[in-house]
């Protein structure tokens, strides 16, 4: 079987464009057995997967979730609204009891920026990293790049533009290291407030013109403004922003090409994007869902494999 070149799934900067190859191979296997009447496989009925979640989450949870049962491993699920994180336990300690437990791998989303590195060093099992801070969220640039791929037939060469709430999204991070890796160009396009001052050292092209932005790429990663990491006014109101950077149906059939659009989720309808653009044939945003299982599957049993040796 062939191998990831790391132990831990910590961030896409720590992944080899062969390992991002080797994961897609794996995960066009997963997507077959996910299609079938039976859509579950023994790979790792011997291992125990907890997932830790110190944020909140819907759909990488779940997806992680499922990915886990369709490859028959043991699931424990934690959620730090009802765990002794409360009462003011440790992350170190939460995550010792927990693998006192015997569990194999934990698959971590937290606030913090490098807990699942701090992690690694200190644990002996496998680390999946659904989420740090604002820093990287690596499953999700993989079902993202998974999906262009199986989209336009290759990353390489392609035109993306990501757009929106750079500067507190993890999801942008992962995605342009992911799509670089694969040998995409790489733009990012939202008002001066939400672009970190360091995007321009990460070899990306700029746009603060929405149309302009729409007109170079072949594929548009659209970010929620995400409300909840703001702690100051980035623009005068959602109104505004949606005027100036929401994606609309009259604005793409205004373009002279046909281009693809992707949203990680949940989409805030009307604001970054509408209605009629979310539902249409442009759209691959449901492909991105049922990917992000196929590529979890892809991930955990490529670790498995690795802690086995």
């Amino acid at each position: 079987m062939q191998q990831l070149s790391v132990k831990h799934l910590l961030g896409i900067k720590d992944l080899t464009a062969e390992d991002i190859h080797l994961i897609f191979e794996t995960a066009d296997n997963f997507k077959q057995v996910i299609n079938r009447p039976i859509k579950k496989v023994p790979s790792l009925r011997d291992i125990t997967i907890a997932n830790v979640f110190f944020e909140n989450s819907t759909r990488t949870r779940l997806s992680f979730e499922l990915a886990e049962k369709r490859l028959s491993a043991d699931v424990i699920n934690f959620s730090s609204s009802s765990s002794s994180v409360k009462k003011g336990e440790t992350l170190l300690d939460t995550v010792n009891n927990i693998l006192a437990m015997k569990v194999d791998m934990i698959v971590m989303r937290h606030s913090s920026v490098g807990s699942p590195h701090f992690l690694a060093k200190h644990v002996k099992c496998k680390i999946v990293n659904a989420g740090d801070g604002t820093h990287e969220h690596p499953t999700q640039a993989l079902l993202d790049a998974f999906s262009i791929r199986e989209k336009l037939g290759d990353v390489a060469g392609k035109k993306v533009c990501i757009f929106g709430d750079i500067l507190h999204s993890r999801v942008a991070l992962s995605n342009i290291f992911a799509l670089q890796k694969l040998g995409a160009q790489v733009m990012v396009c939202g008002p001066k407030t939400l672009l970190p001052t360091y995007i321009q050292e990460l070899g990306v092209k700029i746009e603060l013109n929405l149309r302009k932005a729409l007109e170079w790429c072949d594929v548009a990663n659209v970010l929620r403004i995400q409300l909840e990491r703001q702690t100051i006014k980035y623009f005068p109101s959602l109104r505004e922003y949606s005027l100036y950077y929401g994606i609309n149906k009259t604005l793409l059939d205004s373009l002279k090409k046909e281009i693809v659009i992707m949203h990680p989720g949940p989409i805030n309808r009307g604001v970054e994007i509408t209605s009629d653009v979310a539902d249409s044939k442009h759209s691959i945003i449901l492909n991105q869902v049922e990917n992000g299982v196929a590529i979890r599957m892809a991930v955990l049993y490529l670790l498995a494999g690795a802690s086995n040796n």
